[in-house]
């Protein structure tokens, strides 16, 4: 990485990110250039929403596209002066409450800055990645549009969706 480069690194992925791991190579890649600030901000699961038990919540992608969305999003949340780094890690499949859907880390040299771009990393993600919702919990299934608007899944009388079977 060049003096004038900044560390761009975007995933779909199955998997939980280790936090330690990923704090050590962004602080390795960027400590000399400035950097005195890393900020996470990790999304998981709610159990209950709306007084309702979640079950799960099954997240799908068309992930071609999700991938050239969340690039564009953090090379332009990164290009601002004194940010070194953008970590986004997405997850997909099916998860639990408690479980970790949606990692985001920036390195920036005022903490303020980091502050800004992860909060709008989110905010971006949220309006304008191709990812997909889908809230299993005691009164039904419900697609997550944005932030917090639910609609219920309609599934027609007979049939059975054997992948979101509990």
């Amino acid at each position: 990485m060049s003096s004038g480069d900044v560390y761009i690194r975007v995933e779909l992925e199955r998997d939980e990110l280790d936090l330690n791991r990923a704090a050590s190579i962004l602080s390795s890649l960027t400590s000399g250039r400035g950097a005195g600030s890393l900020v996470v901000f990790t999304g998981f699961v709610k159990g209950v929403v709306d007084g309702r038990r979640v079950f799960r919540l099954s997240y799908e992608a068309y992930e071609d596209l999700a991938v050239k969305v969340l690039e564009k999003i953090a090379r332009e949340e990164a290009s601002e002066r004194g940010v070194y780094a953008v970590w986004i890690r997405h997850r997909l499949g099916d998860l639990k409450p408690g479980e970790p859907t949606l990692y985001v880390l920036v390195v920036a040299e005022p903490r303020s800055l980091a502050f800004r771009k992860a909060s709008r990393i989110l905010d971006r993600i949220k309006r304008e990645v191709p990812i997909y919702k889908l809230e299993s919990r005691d009164d039904g299934e419900y697609w997550i549009l944005g932030e917090s608007t639910r609609l219920k899944r309609e599934v027609e009388a007979g049939t059975v969706d054997p992948q979101r079977q509990r």
